[in-house]
């Protein structure tokens, strides 16, 4: 499936595409923790944060803030780290300050000047608008797993924006999820350009995506956005 010789609107992931969740997230479990003198490693928390987020959003539909907050509980838990629920909500009032990369707001601004633009994301409206004070492009579309009561890898995000815009005729998805988009763009036939910033290896069986980048920058090039 090759990219659509006219490209007509652009979708991205948020959270790993065009914001540094990991150093966001690893900021606040440090500074938290280490009111306790513990200490937070980074890799084995990232790896937690991954699987439990995934648990938990598997479950019946809740806000993303509560998402985060359980996560925060169950991951401290894994790592030794005893924290008391009643101080988990220093996970998701960090999302307001999580970094966009450095290469995001120019390469948002080459794609607005070219293309309708859309954000994709499994989070809630409040927390992602928090998050777009970091942007300096307006967008066209979003939609938030709130919008829809639905966490990717479930279709429900990519019909959704496919009934706004009206068709998929044009349609480019940008993102660094490889199983919460990638897959499920592969499956609906969608154009995706997988932004593999960690340099995962696809496991025998994994389709490749439509095209495959390093750095959001090296997306725009793709789409003569650079």
């Amino acid at each position: 499936m090759p990219l659509p010789k006219d490209v007509r609107f652009v979708t991205f992931d948020c959270y790993g595409t065009l914001i540094d969740w990991e150093t966001g997230a690893y900021d606040a479990y440090a500074k938290e923790a280490e009111r306790e003198g513990f200490t937070i490693d980074r890799p084995t928390m990232v790896g937690h944060f991954i699987d439990i987020q995934h648990q938990v959003q598997s479950g019946s539909y809740e806000l993303y803030a509560e998402v985060l907050r359980r996560t925060a509980v169950r991951s401290a838990r894994e790592m030794g780290w005893e924290l008391e629920p009643s101080r988990s909500g220093f996970l998701p009032a960090s999302v307001p300050s999580w970094p966009p990369f450095r290469e995001t707001n120019a390469q948002l601004e080459r794609f607005a000047k070219k293309y309708e633009i859309g954000i994709l994301s499994n989070i809630d409206d409040k927390l992602l608008g928090a998050t777009r004070r970091h942007f300096r492009v307006d967008l066209n579309l979003v939609v938030t797993a709130q919008q829809v009561r639905s966490y990717k890898p479930d279709a429900a995000h990519f019909k959704e924006c496919a009934r706004r815009f009206g068709s998929k005729r044009g349609w480019v998805h940008i993102a660094s999820g490889y199983q919460t988009d990638v897959e499920p763009c592969l499956r609906d036939k969608v154009p995706v350009i997988w932004v593999n910033r960690r340099g995962e290896q696809l496991e025998p069986g994994q389709k490749r995506p439509t095209e495959e980048v390093k750095t959001f920058r090296e997306a725009g090039k793709l789409l003569g956005a650079a």
